[in-house]
């Protein structure tokens, strides 16, 4: 796909991945918002160094394999960045954390780029929620629910709120999820986060859920979000395209702007 250019008003947004399901559907949220232009559609074999000084904000919504390249291409583009894609380690954002500090160096308007798991509000909140309860569970885990074309499992936010769940545990000088599995097939226990379980779901039919189960003796409280339709996850991303500007640096996590 070639990129397409139009006149700048407003807050100038450039979607890479434009083609793509989420791609598609990020174009028609930013073209809807009145304080926001679409003025790049960008897609495979675009060269990303030509968003600059066309687009003020680009959204990555592509796959893990090249969103970290993208980020640092955009980067050297003058561009904020604000990432859906997962497949982020500690290892990339510490690489993208340099490449910010090497280019707001003597810059009084630094670039910020803005990556979290997910832009849905009630997965935001499921997440926070889960944070805040893990303290007072015994057991903890989490299970994920996505349609078959997604390709990364476990999901960016099953890992992201097992690590939360986990930090919570060892704030509260919590011992490990208790667990007397001696024989097992191999992934019957899911994968290990920290030491929680997490499990995936691929079924067609789904597009993205979560359930955070929490147990103690005689109680279990279920903490669930459901994304019926990717509508679900505009209202996040719009957010976050508005308040990258406003924080030069990474921020991970869309908690990080809705005071959670």
């Amino acid at each position: 796909m070639r990129l397409r250019f139009d006149a700048m008003t407003s807050l100038a947004v450039a979607v890479v991945g434009a083609a793509g399901r989420m791609g598609r559907t990020v174009c028609s949220a930013v073209d809807a918002a009145p304080d926001l232009d679409l003025t790049v559609r960008a897609d495979v074999g675009d060269d990303l160094a030509a968003l600059s000084g066309r687009a003020r904000v680009a959204v990555d919504f592509t796959v893990p394999a090249v969103t970290e390249a993208n980020v640092h291409a955009l980067l050297d583009a003058g561009l904020h960045v604000v990432v859906g894609t997962t497949g982020w380690t500690e290892e990339s954002l510490g690489r993208v954390r340099d490449h910010l500090e090497k280019v707001n160096a003597g810059r009084p308007d630094g670039l910020g780029v803005l990556i979290a798991p997910n832009f849905a509000l009630s997965a935001v909140l499921a997440m926070s929620f889960a944070r805040q309860a893990a303290r007072f569970f015994e057991s903890a885990e989490v299970v994920e629910l996505h349609h078959p074309d997604k390709v990364d499992a476990p999901s960016g936010t099953a890992l992201t709120t097992a690590r939360h769940i986990a930090e919570a545990r060892t704030r509260a000088g919590l011992g490990p999820v208790p667990d007397a599995t001696e024989k097992q097939l191999d992934g019957a226990r899911g994968a290990v986060v920290d030491g929680v379980h997490v499990h995936a779901v691929r079924l067609r039919g789904l597009v993205a859920h979560e359930e955070v189960l929490l147990g103690n003796p005689g109680e279990q409280l279920t903490i669930r979000t459901d994304s019926f339709d990717r509508s679900s996850f505009m209202p996040g991303v719009l957010l976050a395209v508005r308040e990258v500007v406003h924080r030069p640096g990474l921020t991970v996590g869309l908690e990080q702007v809705l005071d959670l």
